[in-house]
This record gives structure tokens, C-alpha cells and sequence, in this order.
């Protein structure tokens, strides 16, 4: 195969936590991705190929996602398709990718089927994954239906790709993006005297401006009492504020590295310097400081879950995030909640993608290795994928285009709707595109970096720096990042 393939260094596996040894474990990979050792056995002759591994026990590591959520809740299909056991453990991010990094360390693969996040899973590990294209070229395996070509092509790159290699480690299998959520009834009801005190058509949409949405958020303020706040933000010393940051940044034409687009699609080890200290993304910051600052106060402690929860209750009347809250909002504010594409700045408008795919552990072995992808094939299939989005227990969001097509995912699109994650579908239809998906630093070493920037914006946030300095300092404790980074 073609696929270059990069082994994490000792230092970027101790800095996971407790995980130096996995590099050692990484390299006794192939350049495949793939262990020398406990070969998939072979296909009984004229036996149903998705029955070829039952018996098999296989385990799935998995962040507390939707699509899990609703997998775990049903998993007999699969068993009875597959005649495969599958043991699934959901935990925090952070948790997750310890017990990757502990099971790299081991060299057993104790987790067969990985969520492979892009920034703390995908880029540090790539050389623990198995490139998937090997099982889909298998014609002893059942078809991966569609093909690869039925992801959407920016999810399909951003979470299960990296560097110039055409290895596909994971396929896309959650899709959260952040939107523009807002109280539809009250921009209904105000409308008219919005517009005529504001000058321009109040309506949200991906052609208002972020300077707009300031002064609509400090109109609702003064003049509707539905509300305590017009806008409400994630902006807890956490990932949260530095997503809900992005979309700014992004939108005023800042950075965090050059090539940044490519840097977040593809990823990289080297990404050269970092741009945040530019004079666009200084402007991105002190606006953000003046926008959290006549935000709901309770912005300050909030994370998406907050946020989420502050809309639903009727304490702000609009609010970035994640467009998988659809169905939260729907549950509580039925048929009053609207979604559109994030306003633009000066360079455009950006939505934050925060999507993640499913791989295979490259130490994986033997049926569990087969198994494994038939899972991973199957998880992520239209049918499954239909399935999910009809779930009680959350459902998610599809990630191929074929299950957008169907009639009956079309018609949930509108109101009234069974599956409500599809009322968000216009606006994250936009926002998948390429021109428009925000993608933050897809390097090894972005989780430090993550924490350096959330760290000095809430220092801004606090009004102990001005934007300038926190952009400054942010800059410089990245490039410090960086280049440790770069040490064997």
C-alpha cells in the first residue's frame, strides 16, 4: 500500500498519561497497520460472509456519543446478522484516550473497534489503526455499501484521515456541528420591531453578520421580558470555549496555523508557526470578549451540555452549539426552536465540526480482526444509520449522503418530524461545506494546545488580559507546544 504511516513519539504518548510503552507497541506494525501475527482466517467456501466470524467476542471503546447510545440500546441485529458478541464501553474523551493509549502500551488489543477521535486518537496514534481499505478491497467480506464515496467527502477526510496518506483509518460515524440555534417564536413575534430598531432584517440566517448577532442579543436584552438574555455561550475554562471561539476566529479570518483549512482536514505533524497572535485574530478575540460579556452570566461556567440546557429552559433566546441538541430542544420547546447556518465575518462564516470516526486496532488479530470490521462496517451502514436517527435512546445525526436521499429523511426535515436531529439539515448541509466547515488543528500535539488557548481566553474572559496579550501568549505557549512536539 501507499499509505505513509506516522509512530507517535515516546514524549507524545507520556503526555496521554501512563502510556510510554505504546510506541514500542506501534512499532512492531507494518506498514499496513497491520500485526505479522494471528492471521483472519479464511472464508468457509459459499458460507453467508457476514456469518463468517460467529462465536467471536469483540470490544468497542467509545465516548458517550448518540450513535453508541442507540447501538448499545439495540445490539440484536447485529448478533443475529453476525452471530458476533460485542462488548461496548462508553466513557469521557479524556478517559478514552487513556485506556487507547494503556492498550497500545499492552500490544494485546484488549479494544478491537476504536472511536477514534481526530485531534487525541486519530493524529497521535494513526500507526495503531488498520487503513480500512484493506477489508473493503476483500471481496470475501460483505460490501461496504456505497463505498466510501457515500460519506459526506469532508467528514469522510476530517475523521478518518491524516497527513498525505490515503489510508482511511475510521469511518465518519458522528457528525455534531455547531449552528446557529434560536427561539423562532420569539424572532416571529419581534420581528417587525426588531427590524425597524436595528435597520436590517433581524432573521437568522448565514448572510447576518456576527456584529449583527451582538446587537440583536443586546436588543432582546432591553426589550424582551420571555427571556433574562438574547444569547447564551460555552465559554468554561474547557474545549467548549475554545469551540465556541473558533467559529469567530474562523469567521474574521484568523488562524491557528497557516494552511489551516488543510491542517485541520488532513492533519499534520508539523503544522509551522502559530497564527493566533495575527491582527485578525486579535480582532476575533476582543469581539468574543465583548460578546460573552452581554451574554447570560452563566456563560462563564457553561459547556455545550449548559448552553443546551439554558436554551431548552427559556433563560436565553439564542445560542452557538451543537446541532445535535435538536432533539433536547424539541422535547422542551416543541416546534419553537429554529436552526441556521452561524453568522459571518469579515472573511466569511465557519461552523465548527466536531465529528469523529470509528476505526480498528491494528493489533487486533484473527477473527477478532475480521469481526471487528464487520462491526465497524455494519455501525455504520445507511440501514444503521436510519435506524439510529429513529432512536429513543439519541440517535445522532447521519454521515452518508445515501440516508439524506431517502423519502422518508427528507420528510423529517420539516415539522412535524419523528427524527428531530433532521430539522437542523439545512443548515448543517451548508456548514458541511467545504468552504464553510470550521476544522480545528488535526497535529498530535493539538490537546495541549487546546488547553493553552481555553486557558488564556478565559483569562480575557476574566478581564485579566486584554486580547491582544491573551492572543499573544497564547501564540507563544503554542509554538512552545509545537516544537516539543517535534522531539524524538
Amino acid at each position: 500500500m501507499d499509505n505513509k504511516l506516522t509512530t507517535p513519539t515516546r514524549r507524545q504518548l507520556l503526555r496521554i498519561g501512563g502510556a510510554g510503552l505504546a510506541a514500542a507497541a506501534l512499532g512492531g506494525l507494518t506498514a499496513c497497520g497491520q500485526t505479522a501475527s494471528a492471521p483472519v482466517p479464511p472464508p468457509s467456501p459459499g458460507g453467508d460472509p457476514w456469518r463468517r466470524f460467529a462465536g467471536t467476542t469483540i470490544n468497542f471503546i467509545s465516548e458517550n456519543t448518540a450513535p453508541t447510545a442507540a447501538i448499545a440500546a439495540n445490539l440484536q441485529p447485529f448478533k443475529e446478522l453476525t452471530g458476533i458478541d460485542i462488548n461496548i464501553v462508553t466513557l469521557d474523551l479524556q478517559a478514552l484516550v487513556q485506556r487507547v493509549a494503556l492498550d497500545l502500551a499492552g500490544g494485546q488489543s484488549q479494544y478491537d473497534v476504536v472511536y477514534a477521535d481526530p485531534y487525541q486518537v486519530l493524529a497521535p496514534y494513526a500507526a495503531g489503526l488498520a487503513d480500512l481499505r484493506e477489508f473493503a478491497a476483500d471481496d470475501s467480506y460483505p460490501p461496504l455499501e456505497g463505498g466510501f464515496e457515500d460519506f459526506i467527502p469532508t467528514q469522510l477526510q476530517a475523521t478518518g484521515m491524516f497527513g498525505g496518506s490515503d489510508a482511511i483509518y475510521a469511518l465518519p460515524y458522528d457528525c455534531p456541528t455547531m449552528i446557529w440555534q434560536y427561539r423562532m417564536d420569539l424572532f416571529e413575534k419581534y420581528h417587525s420591531r426588531m427590524q425597524a430598531d436595528l435597520g436590517f432584517d433581524p432573521t437568522p440566517s448565514g448572510e447576518r453578520t456576527w456584529e449583527e448577532y451582538f446587537r440583536i442579543a443586546e436588543w432582546i436584552n432591553e426589550n424582551v421580558d420571555e427571556v433574562p438574555y438574547g444569547t447564551g455561550h460555552q465559554a468554561k475554562q474547557h474545549d467548549s470555549l475554545m469551540a465556541d471561539f473558533s467559529n469567530v476566529l474562523w469567521a474574521y479570518g484568523g488562524d491557528y496555523f497557516p494552511d489551516g483549512q488543510q491542517v485541520g482536514l488532513r492533519g499534520t505533524d508539523d503544522p509551522g508557526p502559530c497564527l493566533l497572535d495575527s491582527p485578525e485574530a486579535i480582532e476575533a478575540a476582543d469581539f468574543y470578549r465583548r460578546l460573552v460579556s452581554i451574554a447570560h452570566p452563566g456563560s462563564l461556567g457553561w459547556d455545550w451540555d449548559g448552553v443546551g440546557n439554558a436554551l431548552a429552559a427559556g433563560e436565553v433566546a439564542m445560542a452557538p452549539n451543537w446541532h445535535e441538541f435538536a432533539a433536547t430542544n424539541e422535547a422542551a420547546l416543541p416546534g419553537q426552536v429554529g436552526y441556521a447556518p452561524l453568522p459571518q465575518g469579515p472573511a466569511g462564516t465557519a461552523n465548527h465540526f466536531g465529528g469523529t470516526g470509528i476505526g480498528i486496532s491494528a493489533m487486533s488479530e484473527g477473527a477478532r480482526r475480521g469481526a471487528a470490521w464487520l462491526f465497524v462496517n455494519w455501525a455504520t451502514s445507511p440501514a444503521t444509520q436510519l435506524s439510529n436517527l429513529k432512536s429513543s435512546a439519541g440517535g445522532g445525526t447521519p454521515t452518508r449522503q445515501s440516508v439524506y436521499a431517502l423519502p422518508e429523511v427528507q420528510a423529517a426535515t420539516t415539522r412535524p418530524s419523528e427524527m428531530p436531529n433532521m430539522l437542523t439539515a439545512d443548515a448543517v448541509g451548508i456548514a458541511w461545506e467545504e468552504d464553510r466547515i470550521g476544522l480545528r488543528p488535526k497535529i498530535p500535539m493539538w490537546n495541549e494546545c487546546d488547553t493553552a488557548l481555553f486557558t488564556e481566553l478565559s483569562r480575557m474572559l476574566a478581564g485579566q488580559k486584554a486580547a491582544r496579550e491573551a492572543m499573544e501568549d497564547a501564540t507563544s505557549r503554542i509554538d512552545g507546544i509545537v516544537a516539543r512536539g517535534w522531539v524524538a
